[in-house]
């Protein structure tokens, strides 16, 4: 039997959604994204640099994940608050580009990113609380 105490329920949700997203993001490109490119008009390179690219965002969310249910179960929160205030740089960065991107390219298209900005935020918002939790925050233990 394994003790294992959550010491930021924030951190665990935002590595439960980060792995939620994983999974997702990874669907929607094998299902939707990835198939819909035009494959006559697109040469063998850029299509290869679209389909790794987006992989690459499915597995930081991943590692994202993973490293957020391991951060919400240690004993000292103050050695996570770097990597989590990290991977908030690297999500403000990811939006910002996103919304950039679809700016530059066709404003109209940005009501086409809301719930993509709408998860990143809720993301972002669930990671900052869990960096102000207290030395003394609550911690409910949980037998495996």
């Amino acid at each position: 039997m394994i003790n294992i105490k959550v010491r930021n329920f924030y951190y665990l949700i935002a590595g439960a959604l980060a792995l939620l997203f994983a999974f997702t993001h990874a669907w929607n490109g094998q299902s939707a994204v990835l198939p819909a490119l035009d494959i006559t008009a697109m040469s063998k390179d850029t299509q290869m640099v679209f389909t790794y690219v987006w992989h690459i965002i499915t597995a930081e969310n991943l590692v994202f994940g993973i490293a957020f249910i391991f951060m919400s179960i240690q004993s000292e929160q103050s050695k996570t608050r770097f990597a989590a205030w990290m991977i908030t740089a690297i999500l403000i960065v990811r939006l910002t580009v996103i919304l950039g991107v679809t700016a530059l390219l066709d404003v109209s298209a940005l009501a086409d990113t809301f719930i993509d900005s709408v998860a990143i935020v809720i993301y972002v918002a669930l990671i900052i609380l869990g960096t102000t939790m207290k030395k003394n925050s609550p911690v409910v233990s949980k037998d495996v």
